[in-house]
């Protein structure tokens, strides 16, 4: 019996077979059934109906008024109908007395369905529902596990996964794992795109096991339905709509080290007195790094870094805090590396004083201590004058910036409105997006193509300009649990570039096994980002031990993997901006017609080649892995291990091994790991000399060669 979370293979030949009328004419609408589409294609997987029935049923058609909410009757659709190589539309009055119009146009394999209304002034939203399987999957449309609290994705003993059947999903970004798209995917094969940026709300048969109720916002309802014998197809065609994904430089594939807050101290870690010219943790860091051949492509300095109560006036640096902070950045880029900084998305200094002069702050925003004033994104005016401040670090040589607090503190609700006249409702969700193409335009202009952007918020329309990372996820086994599920939402969605806050943010523990497993999951997404670690390192932690040999160990090796594989991760890169297909795969886009492809999310492709099944418990020495079918992989730990394809096994995994397999005849390469580790601990246990070090930096300074 075919497993109703896996795909069918079937002949593509059939669109949507056309049954009954193409257009209706005007006629008031008469009470009776419901109006319904039904929506047939042999790509589809049997539906409720039985193995005869290949259809998609769109019914409960409904629109929502201050007086209630109004479901459109047979009249509109003669009950039932089918829409096949040509466009269907049908255009009736309702018994209040406006003229509903609903248009379902076929693209190939799939079809945009619009409703709208004439009037439409007082229309609160729209709605439909879609007849689901028993036990159809669905995932997408958010990067968090569950919906509510973000704590809640990565709360002890949670058990939901990718799946989000019988989960409801407010579509509003939230703070701060807030990584959104109005899109998802069914194991039917099928995939679901509501276009704009209005609130809505997703059913997945939590209410009604056989359907998926879907409610948006606004005056009328654009959706796209994907149609695909294969799940990648849904993926990156919506990927190309709504992007395409932003092309980064390869040097992002590089490892990233940050810390939360940087302080300039009069000595390093062990005591040794600080001589040289810049800021003493950077120097700590990046010393460190080089002495135990940790390699780093990207530093970045986050809030504060200015001058203010926050730490950010004006798009200033703080000499105190950076002493000599131009020099420092061609420093760096003499070790080949960027400098990325924080940044937000409002006025802060005297630019907060002239920019709520000229009303470039976003209406009805109350004033607050922090995210205050936010721009308003929709006045060329506004939309400029933050974009100077952020030339002012550009000219410092500054490569990149972390786009913070995008989706924090937005107003969305009262009759106010936005500069170009939108409800401040419309552009909650659209504001991640506003922000995100406003600093690209600006760093576009003084950079080329040599930059990236990394916000915290998106939504459609965020994807063409940055790379994305998970926000304030848990520093705990669950937190990085979330994160694995959480980088494979984010490929479904069309944002392949992603990381994640390596050892967490909130609830630093810096617990080493949660750590080192932290470590080798990052190094097998796109972007590899380690810290905050409480504005620490691995050789001072604030328990015991302090200076962890293994931690340090682990992060030196997978670096360094991370670093050989960034050819590689570029390629896939160029293939995500070129046709949508995501870097990080979910087994289910490989291998569609093997269930056991849609319940083992803890492992996944990183691009064609690789398969790696990140380990997230504690204690935990082995890991269930599953091989897609129709290749054989090899052991990266065990070479003479080969394992074929469509099975699952058993795979040990001591605390610094994640399990990991080159598919066979791919011609890559990943290096003795095993002897790798061992001369990292050899390495980790030498305790850099920081004075030496400090004093050849001091005498390269003084030398003038920065």
């Amino acid at each position: 019996m075919k497993h109703p979370y896996a795909f069918v293979a079937v002949p593509a030949l059939m669109m949507f077979t056309a049954v009954g009328i193409e257009e209706t004419g005007s006629a008031p609408v008469q009470s009776g059934a419901r109006a319904g589409l039904i929506l047939q294609s042999d790509v589809l997987t049997p539906g409720p109906g039985g193995a005869g029935d290949r259809s998609l049923r769109i019914d409960e058609i409904f629109y929502e008024t201050g007086e209630g909410r109004s479901v459109l009757p047979e009249a509109f659709t003669n009950g039932k109908i089918s829409v096949a190589d040509r466009p269907w539309k049908t255009e009736l009055k309702t018994a209040d007395g406006r003229m509903v119009t609903i248009t379902v146009i076929p693209q190939e394999k799939d079809f945009t369905i619009r409703m709208s209304a004439q009037s439409d002034a007082d229309i609160l939203g729209w709605g439909i529902s879609i007849s689901a399987n028993k036990d159809e999957y669905f995932t997408g449309l958010m990067e968090r596990v569950v919906d509510g609290p973000q704590q809640v994705s990565w709360a002890p003993g949670i058990q939901t996964a990718m799946d989000l059947r019988g989960r409801k999903v407010e579509m509003i970004v939230k703070p701060t794992t807030s990584v959104y798209a109005p899109f998802y995917l069914s194991s039917r094969g099928y995939a679901c795109f509501v276009k704009g940026t209005w609130p809505g709300n997703y059913d997945f048969c939590a209410e009604d096991p056989g359907r998926v109720k879907i409610q948006f916002e606004g005056p009328a309802f654009d959706l796209k339905i994907y149609t695909a014998e294969n799940p990648d197809r849904l993926v990156s065609a919506h990927a190309l709509d709504a992007g395409p994904p932003f092309l980064p430089p390869k040097w992002v594939y590089l490892p990233w080290r940050w810390r939360d807050e940087h302080v300039h101290l009069d000595r390093y870690y062990d005591g040794t007195p600080v001589t040289g010219p810049f800021n003493s943790q950077v120097m700590e860091d990046v010393l460190m790094m080089q002495a135990f051949g940790i390699p780093c492509g990207v530093y970045w300095v986050d809030r504060p870094y200015g001058p203010g109560f926050w730490g950010y006036d004006d798009f200033e640096i703080d000499p105190a805090r950076l002493p000599d902070f131009a020099r420092m950045v061609r420093w760096l880029n003499k070790q080949e590396m960027q400098m990325l900084l924080w940044i937000a998305p409002f006025f802060q200094g005297k630019m907060e004083t002239e920019a709520l002069a000229r009303g470039y702050n976003l209406a009805g925003q109350q004033r607050q201590r922090n995210n205050y004033p936010m721009v308003d994104f929709t006045n060329p005016e506004a939309k400029s004058y933050w974009q100077q401040g952020v030339a002012k670090l550009l000219k410092l040589g500054v490569a990149a910036f972390k786009l913070d607090r995008g989706e924090e503190g937005i107003p969305e609700s009262g009759s106010y409105k936005v500069y170009d006249g939108r409800s401040i409702r419309e552009n909650r969700n659209a504001y991640p997006g506003m922000y995100v193409q406003a600093a690209y335009e600006i760093v576009k202009k003084y950079r080329g193509d040599d930059f990236v952007l990394m916000p915290r918020g998106a939504y459609t329309g965020s994807s063409p300009y940055g790379a994305f990372w998970g926000g304030d996820i848990g520093g705990t086994q669950e937190g990085l649990r979330a994160s694995i599920i959480a980088v494979q939402r984010a490929a479904v969605m069309g944002y392949p570039n992603w990381g994640s806050d390596t050892c967490g943010y909130n609830q630093q523990l810096m617990e080493q096994e949660v750590c080192a497993r932290w470590l080798a999951f990052s190094c097998f997404t796109p972007i590899m980002e380690v810290g905050p670690t409480r504005n620490v390192a691995f050789w001072n932690l604030p328990r015991e031990p302090s200076y962890d040999t293994e931690l340090i160990a682990v992060w030196r090796l997978y670096a360094r993997l991370h670093t050989r594989l960034a050819d590689y991760s570029y390629k896939q890169a160029q293939e995500a901006h070129r046709t949508g297909t995501p870097i990080v795969r979910p087994l289910f886009l490989a291998d569609p017609e093997s269930p056991d492809a849609w319940s083992h999310w803890q492992t996944y492709l990183y691009g064609p080649d690789l398969l790696v099944a990140p380990i997230w418990e504690k204690g935990k020495r082995s890991q269930e892995v599953f091989f897609p079918s129709g290749d054989r992989w090899r052991d990266a730990w065990r070479p003479g291990k080969i394992y074929s394809g469509g099975r699952t096994v058993e795979i040990p995994a001591e605390m610094h091994q994640i399990p990991i397999f080159i598919r066979v005849g791919s011609g890559l390469e990943l290096g003795d790991l095993n002897l790798e580790y061992k001369e990292a601990l050899a390495i980790a246990k030498q305790k850099p000399d920081l004075a030496r070090l400090d004093a050849e930096l001091r005498s390269e300074f003084l030398n003038g060669e920065h």
